[in-house]
């Protein structure tokens, strides 16, 4: 072979391993300088998120533990745990995006418009969302009141954040918006550990009113679920048209109201017809006249 050749291709072999050592160096730079800036940056976000999510985490749960201890309803700790998971943990994100060099400012306007799009489109349900918010919070009612809200009466079967579901006492469901709760005015009938039973019954003009009086109140008297203090009251209330009024409001444990109640009605019923004591009803008197034929 020719010396030349040799020598030309020794000095071409040559070139290359200094190039390949100059790409190397380069590399070797590139990847030093990466990892004492970028590489840095990214390792400490990641132990931002790692920490900072550890963090949020025990803070949420303290806060979960401290609203528990205070009797706060289930529902609204469930929501409120999720929301702060969610808000501190957006939060920490954004931060460590920001650390990182991204430039958040377009996606912040875009998110904002979203926003108000979405809160157009949802106002009746964010209206209820906020109506459950305010009724977990302020807490009107519990499961198993009776109440009557926006129309409807019935025993509270569940509080949820955009609805209040009633169950009926023919057991009928009924879901209320709770915008409409907490905008309406509400009775709730469990609320209070007594409750008074009011009765009014007619009796006529000829019956005696002392002996009527002394038989009600050995009625209220005998039954055992009624309260005697405050003392019940039995006495006349309205003379009528066609009789004479009578009124007993007796006080008893919320959850005697409605048997007391209807006792009461069938034993005054009895007592009276026993007692030869008339209960007037309304009555139509017909005249048929028959007219001449012609």
């Amino acid at each position: 072979m020719d010396t030349t050749k040799i020598d030309d291709i020794s000095k071409l072999d040559l070139n290359n391993l200094d190039i390949n050592k100059m790409d190397m160096g380069g590399l070797m730079e590139s990847l030093l300088e990466w990892a004492t800036t970028s590489g840095v940056k990214l390792i400490i976000g990641l132990l931002i998120l790692s920490i900072g999510f550890k963090i949020i985490k025990k803070i949420v749960n303290h806060v979960m533990t401290v609203l528990g201890k205070r009797d706060v309803d289930l529902t609204l700790r469930r929501f409120l745990k999720s929301l702060l998971l969610s808000v501190l943990k957006v939060a920490v994100i954004i931060v460590v995006l920001e650390y990182w060099g991204m430039s958040l400012s377009s996606f912040a306007a875009v998110i904002a418009s979203a926003g108000v799009a979405i809160g157009l489109a949802l106002q009746g349900s964010l209206s209820n969302f906020a109506g459950g918010f305010i009724i977990l919070l302020i807490r009107p009612f519990k499961v198993g009141d009776y109440i009557e809200a926006a129309g409807h009466g019935g025993t509270v079967e569940q509080i949820g954040l955009f609805y209040t579901q009633l169950a009926t006492p023919d057991n009928k469901q009924i879901l209320i918006p709770n915008g409409s709760v907490s905008n309406d005015s509400l009775i709730n009938y469990s609320a209070k550990n007594t409750r008074r039973v009011d009765l009014v019954f007619s009796v006529g003009y000829e019956d005696d009113i002392l002996h009527v009086r002394r038989v009600l109140k050995e009625i209220v008297n005998r039954h055992k679920l009624i309260i005697n203090e405050p003392e019940p009251f039995i006495g006349v209330v309205e003379h009528g048209d066609n009789a004479i009024k009578f009124a007993i409001r007796a006080w008893c444990k919320t959850e005697d109201y409605w048997t007391i109640y209807l006792d009461l009605l069938e034993d005054v019923k009895i007592r009276f017809d026993e007692e030869g004591i008339t209960i007037p009803y309304p009555k139509m008197d017909l005249t048929v006249r028959e007219l001449n034929k012609i």
